[in-house]
């Protein structure tokens, strides 16, 4: 189990993530890509990454250093998942490419001890840049197959997370968001409990807050750095909504299905998160005739939906904004 101590000053700087991560998703993604776990929500896309991975050669290639330096299970490097990755996914590699030689040598020999690692591996240890050059063009590469061609449907379900963890922050505070984190973790007098953690551990925050970083491609376990001198930083799954299967020719005829007024103003309604009653409240609609609407446009790919018992809370996704803000 993870421990996490918060002080009343921890509890005050704790803030969830503004974005999806691309650098996290990148990292986690090829976790569930090489492991053993077989998920249906996301077997379209292991099947269309695994197939682009084949036809493409070069990316098979420079993918072997990103493998082994990110096993799917135990340790993997902290320099991996620099803190600037919440300004892009360059920022990112731009950070893993100007990580202090002490760090990588320290990542990397902790690494070493359970896993057998490539001649490169030991030149990223000692800082090399053609290394460090290496491994970021493996990452990028990978990123350009695995995770953004599906990218607007993982910010979908982030966005949709971030509205829900908004609403149990302005309802209970800090507090109420960090409870409200169940059932992965429990929130129990000051300690943020994170269970079926791999190991015993507790991490003090010492007045440093929490960063929360909703990720599509996390697994079941949170996710937090190693080396307790780093900005704490808690990486946790979230609902993955419909996942990231492709579309057939439904799609269109959903869109087709928009045309009204009553739908155009539940998309607008919805806004940065509303629940079906308060639709059904705003508009002056019966709650089945909210959520009738609701499941039309969450089927045209404008609006995700989150259950948390006996409430649905829908929010917009990227097309379901450009739509509403598009000058017809």
């Amino acid at each position: 189990m993870l421990r996490i101590v918060f002080s009343s000053d921890d509890i005050a700087r704790t803030r969830v993530a503004p974005a999806a991560d691309p650098v996290w998703e990148t990292v986690l993604s090829l976790h569930l890509l090489q492991g053993r776990t077989r998920e249906p929500s996301l077997a379209g896309w292991r099947g269309d990454v695994s197939e682009g991975l084949r036809r493409d050669v070069t990316a098979t290639t420079q993918l072997r250093l990103f493998s082994a330096t990110n096993p799917s299970k135990g340790y993997f490097p902290d320099f991996l998942t620099p803190s600037e990755s919440l300004h892009g996914l360059q920022a990112g590699m731009d950070a893993i490419r100007s990580t202090p030689i002490e760090r990588l040598n320290r990542d990397i020999a902790v690494l070493a001890e359970e896993n057998a690692l490539p001649p490169p591996a030991a030149a990223l240890g000692r800082g090399e840049a053609e290394a460090l050059s290496q491994l970021t063009e493996s990452m990028e590469r990978y990123h350009s197959i695995a995770v953004a061609p599906y990218w607007s449907r993982i910010e979908a379900a982030v966005d949709a997370d971030r509205a829900r963890r908004a609403r149990t922050l302005l309802d209970g505070g800090a507090e109420g968001l960090l409870s409200g984190l169940r059932p992965k973790m429990r929130w129990n007098a000051g300690v943020l409990e994170v269970h079926d953690y791999p190991t015993e551990r507790d991490l003090h925050l010492d007045g440093r807050g929490l960063l929360l970083v909703p990720s599509f491609f996390c697994a079941r376990t949170p996710v937090a750095l190693v080396d307790p001198a780093l900005p704490p930083v808690l990486v946790y799954p979230i609902d993955r909504l419909d996942g990231l299967a492709r579309r057939g020719g439904g799609g269109q005829q959903a869109l087709e299905a928009l045309l009204g007024r009553t739908r155009a103003a539940v998309l607008e309604v919805v806004g940065d998160g509303c629940s079906t009653g308060e639709v059904a409240r705003r508009l002056r609609i019966s709650p089945a005739a909210a959520s009738q609407h609701a499941t039309v446009l969450r089927n045209a790919g404008l609006l995700a939906t989150h259950r948390d018992r006996n409430t649905a809370l829908h929010t917009l996704t990227p097309l379901g904004r450009a739509m509403l803000s598009a000058p017809f």
